[in-house]
């Protein structure tokens, strides 16, 4: 059983929600498999199997640390410092 722990993901008390959209794939045209919500800025980018991959170079970037998956109906949220996951209850 995997114990570890990430003071990143221990700080965020509720999911930001973003937009329906990569904002960044919306100003290319290109289009995205599912969609993640920086939980330091709120910008929604896709995924890693995404094409693009938008919110791993914001990430990359920003040093943001914490995306969420911006889908329906999917409560959890990943690290990409510390290679972890947070599942969160519904809001």
């Amino acid at each position: 059983m995997n114990h570890k722990s990430c003071s990143h993901l221990e700080a965020i008390d509720h999911i930001k929600s973003g937009a329906g959209v990569c904002e960044e794939c919306v100003k290319t045209g290109e289009e995205w498999v599912h969609l993640r919500t920086c939980q330091t800025c709120g910008v929604t980018l896709c995924c890693d199997s995404s094409i693009n991959r938008h919110a791993r170079a914001h990430h990359e970037e920003s040093a943001h640390p914490v995306i969420a998956s911006a889908e329906p109906n999917e409560y959890w949220a990943f690290c990409y410092n510390d290679n972890l996951y947070k599942k969160f209850k519904p809001q």
